[in-house]
């Protein structure tokens, strides 16, 4: 185990009550196709959520009086930014998974209105750095990951309990933030392939973070009150994005565990979570919403399992390889 593990505690740990949350909102889902039983799941997972959100919160804020360098550098970092939007999405899905089970109190509502302004604040920071151009701290295609997606679409998801909650506007309001880069960021990380190829083999389990998107974007506008065709046409493209990014499914098992591995869990439980809010008894969407919340299950309970082996052999708290940043020849 490294002498000062905590030191290397990145932002990006908060993914795993991302995963967690999101795992939780699809149970939910199942309530009516599955009774009591899925509720009660939802709840399990939801108070496990909570808890590590507390532990990471706890350790976070103690790193950042232990190794506040270590803070600087993850601001300063290519990639490593835009998982520091983890933090408050995690805030804000902690807040929809309280909505979803009838917890709609002040304290509820405080979680979820600091999450929605930290979500816009770190928005805006990431996006303000593009301001600076292509040089240091600038927009490097190293950063056109699909990490960079996390700080952008998280808005979208303020919708699922800011609607229940009454701050309509508002959510309508963030909603379009996410909506507008949405698309301006896969054309980064496009171009950013055709010129420089893939990231890094370990980050290869982000590439499920494509799913996302169009998941929560159909969820947001169904609690809108959209027509549900536009629900459909987004969970037509997160499936496709699903066997899109399936693809690379023998590549990302050859690789050795490592906290990317979580960019895969809360997007597989947003499209079971959306598939079911579609399904009707006993059709074939409901059949397939349950296939999809048992693979969320499973990806989820493999990526707790090998989180807590990372953590005893201290794989994951440890320095992560950093690749050199080629510079593209000027043609």
């Amino acid at each position: 185990m490294n002498a000062t593990p905590l030191k290397f505690l990145f932002p990006g740990w908060f993914s795993i009550v991302m995963g967690l949350t999101g795992l939780s909102l699809a149970w939910h889902r199942a309530a009516p196709l599955m009774g009591d039983a899925a509720s009660a799941i939802s709840l399990a997972v939801a108070l496990l959520a909570a808890l590590v959100f507390a532990a990471l919160a706890l350790a976070t804020l103690a790193r950042a009086r232990r190794h506040p360098e270590a803070w600087a550098e993850d601001c300063r970092h290519p990639v490593r930014h835009t998982f520091i939007a983890t933090l408050p999405i995690a805030l804000i899905l902690l807040a929809t998974v309280a909505v979803a089970h009838g917890q709609a109190g002040p304290v509820t509502r405080a979680l979820w209105a600091l999450g929605a302004l930290a979500q816009a604040a770190v928005t805006a920071w990431v996006l303000g750095r593009w301001w600076k151009g292509n040089g240091p701290g600038g927009l490097v295609w190293a950063s056109a990951t699909p990490a960079l997606v996390i700080p952008v679409v998280g808005n979208v998801l303020v919708p699922l309990a800011g609607v229940p909650l009454g701050y309509v506007e508002w959510s309508a309001a963030q909603f379009g933030v996410g909506l507008l880069f949405w698309p301006v960021v896969l054309i980064l990380i496009a171009v950013r392939i055709a010129l420089q190829g893939l990231w890094p083999d370990r980050m290869r389990p982000t590439s499920f973070i494509f799913i996302a998107p169009p998941a929560v974007v159909g969820l947001s506008l169904l609690q809108f009150g959209a027509p549900p065709l536009l629900a459909w046409a987004l969970w037509g493209a997160a499936m496709f994005s699903l066997v899109w990014v399936a693809l690379q499914a023998r590549q990302i098992a050859g690789l050795p565990f490592g906290l990317a591995h979580w960019g895969m869990s809360f997007p597989v439980a947003a499209l079971a979570a959306l598939t079911l809010r579609l399904a009707g008894p006993g059709g074939l969407m409901a059949n397939l919403g349950v296939l999809l919340l048992a693979l969320a299950s499973l990806v989820i309970a493999a990526l707790l399992l090998g989180t807590l082996r990372g953590l005893r052999d201290g794989t994951l708290l440890a320095p992560e390889p950093v690749a050199a940043l080629q510079p593209v020849a000027a043609t």
